[in-house]
């Protein structure tokens, strides 16, 4: 049989006119010396037309989205814990820059191995993106809205894939398709300017005037300008008891028994979902659709799929909507895999329902994990579970070689690895509608009661406003209500004091 990627040592005259098409001498057979001929009609140039990846080459296209997926896990871990100690906004801001000179840099690559390596150190900005701009939105989001922030954060994801389809069909070279794909890190930095830095944060690190700053303007925003005479930085300065001396490593994601339990489970959980959605999305070609036409569907699946999560997450709960939708999406891969291929169709359809299932569940575990970890752990627990999901994301190409050996083995991988991800988050622990937990004492402690309270056993009323405001971030009724019973008992407290001074007890009065 013919191949491409192989041509004779010499000419074969005995193929013209009616001679056998038998090949003969073996040995008369050679890898192509001169290159080869490439069809353009549908791309102008890619990396593997100005490389020669092709043939015995072909696997270092695929490695290519391995190291960039490599460049997102170390840039998981490193921002992960950067954000938890230099501050959200910062290293948002430092992640942007990042992504934008490597991401142009790699445009301008003179080789493969420079376009690997700038693609690899690009995947470290783009990973502190995707991770801390989640995080700084749920942090100044209160329970009631922390849902549709989640989802819109993330529909957004779903809006740059279907144009990246979009993009890809208009430009057909892949340095200027770079470019333009990059450019919008541009913009990110100078909104960056504007936005305010996580006040959860600020008070975690006890930067309290810097935190009731932000805050005055939120609330300001949100036309409630009698607030600084409401809430004091001294009122704001027992909201949240920590440890100042005590310093927050990756080591503390494991060091207690429940955080233990939420790391271990929610890292088997991230797997899963990654796995799943660059195994699902990585085979655009293996349908019958055009590949453009094929990733717009696979992005616009995902806005229902987002749409579906955001009206079901609050009624079934994070942890039945995080298991269900992984096992939905394992079986529909196996489903895929036992349909004909002359049902292509049928197969793309059912390619896409899966990656709608698979991209709900990326949508939840995105919030589902943000709402699981305390403030002072919160990235960096994001940053654990984000670096095992880009293990999996960059074995997912790799897996997909395994179809020159059997072509059922990889979808048979992606759907057991679905379905058992998905088992394993039934044993996380819900958190609907609970308060975002501050420190390891309130995960290890009972998360779901009404206040965080302090260092102090007995309630005080001052952190129980602090942490009111915290929680609803606004200036309403009841937060007026809790600043007079702190009023009172502050009053009452000092009438004891003077009491006491005098020499009278207090309780006979």
């Amino acid at each position: 049989m013919l191949s491409s990627c192989k041509m004779f040592a010499w000419p074969q005259l005995r193929f013209q006119g009616n001679h056998s098409w038998e090949m003969g001498n073996a040995s008369a057979i050679q890898n192509c010396q001169e290159g080869w001929v490439y069809d353009h009609s549908q791309f102008v140039s890619t990396t593997a037309t100005e490389w020669d990846l092709v043939c015995e080459k072909k696997s270092l296209n695929q490695v290519i989205a391995t190291f960039f997926f490599l460049g997102v896990t170390i840039g998981s871990v490193l921002f992960g814990y950067l954000s938890d100690r230099f501050g959200r906004r910062r290293m948002l801001l430092v992640s942007f820059l990042i992504a934008l000179f490597f991401g142009t840099m790699a445009a301008f690559s003179v080789s493969y191995v420079m376009f690997v390596i700038m693609r690899t150190l690009c995947g470290v900005g783009v990973a502190g993106i995707s991770i801390i701009s989640l995080i700084l939105a749920v942090e100044w989001t209160d329970i009631k809205h922390r849902t549709f922030c989640g989802t819109i954060n993330s529909i957004s994801w779903s809006l740059g894939y279907m144009l990246l389809a979009l993009v890809a069909y208009l430009i057909r070279t892949w340095r200027w398709l770079l470019l333009v794909v990059t450019s919008p890190c541009l913009l990110g930095i100078i909104i960056c300017w504007w936005l305010p830095e996580s006040a959860r944060w600020l008070l975690t690190k006890k930067e309290v005037e810097a935190a009731h700053g932000y805050l005055s303007k939120c609330a300001r925003v949100n036309g409630k300008t009698d607030f600084h005479s409401r809430v004091s930085p001294e009122v704001l300065q027992k909201a949240v008891a920590v440890d100042q001396s005590r310093a927050y490593f990756y080591w503390h994601l494991v060091k207690s028994p429940k955080m233990r339990k939420i790391t271990v489970y929610s890292s088997i959980v991230w797997f899963g979902v990654s796995f799943t959605y660059y195994g699902i999305s990585l085979n655009i070609s293996g349908f019958s659709l055009d590949p453009y036409l094929t990733h717009f569907l696979f992005g616009a699946i995902e806005i229902p799929a987002k749409l579906g999560v955001y009206f079901v997450l609050d009624h079934i709960g994070r942890r039945h909507c995080q298991a269900w939708s992984l096992i939905a999406a394992g079986s529909l891969i196996a489903l895929n895999t036992a349909i004909p291929s002359a049902y292509g169709h049928v197969r793309s359809m059912v390619a896409i329902l899966g990656k709608g299932f698979s991209e709900a569940s990326f949508t939840t575990v995105f919030l589902y994990t943000a709402e699981l970890y305390p403030t002072v752990l919160r990235q960096s627990g994001m940053g654990c579970c984000s670096f095992v999901a880009r293990l999996a994301s960059s074995t997912a190409p790799l897996i997909m070689l395994l179809d020159d050996t059997w072509k059922y083995l990889p979808p048979l991988i992606f759907s057991v690895v679905a379905a058992v991800s998905g088992m394993v988050a039934f044993l996380l622990t819900e958190t609907t509608n609970a308060q975002l937990p501050e420190t390891i004492e309130d995960i290890e402690g009972n998360r779901n009661k009404n206040f965080i309270r302090t260092q102090f056993q007995e309630p005080r009323a001052e952190s129980d406003v602090a942490l009111g405001l915290m929680n609803q971030m606004s200036t309403d009724a009841s937060l007026l209500q809790q600043q007079e019973v702190n009023n009172e008992c502050h009053e009452k407290q000092q009438h004891q004091t003077t009491l006491l001074a005098n020499g009278t007890d207090p309780s006979r009065c």
